[in-house]
């Protein structure tokens, strides 16, 4: 059964970290792009940041460039999301998703992806 599932989401101080990570099960991760989207509450689904199936091309919201950093471990079948400098408006459910894909691409727009997790929360609060 294909299925994502994200893990590592928590409340934190502003300014401080998170690592969530987003693994794959039923599946290889090779061939498909993989983007990271968050829901405030009362707000739209934001895409966030997503990277290519090799990993060589990735791609920011302005929101979090800078801050952010995304990346992917094939082998492993996971992928990654790390959060620094956190600012309370980083506050929101965060999802993983995939598409099949190949070549390097990757997409911010969350009707690219067919594959979704269930979301963990990141709460920024001091």
């Amino acid at each position: 059964q294909f299925q994502l599932v994200e893990s590592g989401g928590g409340l934190v101080q502003p300014g401080g970290s998170l690592r969530l990570s987003c693994a794959a099960f039923g599946f290889t991760l090779d061939n498909y792009v993989i983007g990271w989207f968050r829901q405030a509450p009362g707000k739209g689904r934001e895409g966030v940041s997503c990277i290519s199936t090799s990993g060589g091309l990735t791609n920011y919201a302005d929101s979090v460039r800078g801050r952010f950093t995304i990346s992917r471990d094939n082998g492993k079948k996971m992928a990654y999301l790390e959060l620094n400098s956190l600012k309370p408006e980083d506050t929101a459910v965060y999802y993983c998703a995939a598409r099949g894909s190949s070549g390097s691409v990757c997409y911010l727009e969350s009707y690219e992806y067919d594959y979704w997790g269930q979301g963990t929360q990141v709460t920024v609060s001091s």
